[in-house]
């Protein structure tokens, strides 16, 4: 009787192994993918953080006019970030922080109480 799988004539006898090449190539590049999402993770993080620490370094430094770029400066350190630049300039205050790779920047104007 004749081995009706082995003598097919449709059957290529060349292809054994071919799953490796095409099974290490999906391996690489699920791996790609998963490091670029948590890059890409990452970079949000940072920018989510930058956008904070800028915000809570201009609204301090705008509250406390006497010692405003200390303030600016332990608060952006406090959330994780550096200042980059810091300017004061007629009652405005501007505040540019870098976290990792993000850069944030925050204006706030000092406040101006009366009292009689």
């Amino acid at each position: 009787m004749e081995d009706p799988v082995g003598n097919h004539p449709l059957r290529d006898h060349g292809d054994r192994g071919q799953i490796l090449p095409f099974t290490t190539l999906l391996l690489v590049l699920a791996a790609g993918l998963a490091i670029l999402v948590v890059e890409l993770g990452q970079v949000a993080v940072d920018r989510a953080q930058a956008r904070t620490a800028a915000d809570a370094a201009a609204l301090a430094a705008a509250a406390s006019p006497e010692s405003a770029r200390t303030q600016a400066v332990r608060l952006a350190g406090a959330n994780g970030a550096r200042v980059v630049s810091f300017d004061e300039q007629s009652g405005e205050v501007v505040v540019e922080v870098r976290v990792g790779r993000a850069r944030a920047t925050a204006r706030a104007r000092t406040i101006r109480t009366w009292s009689p």
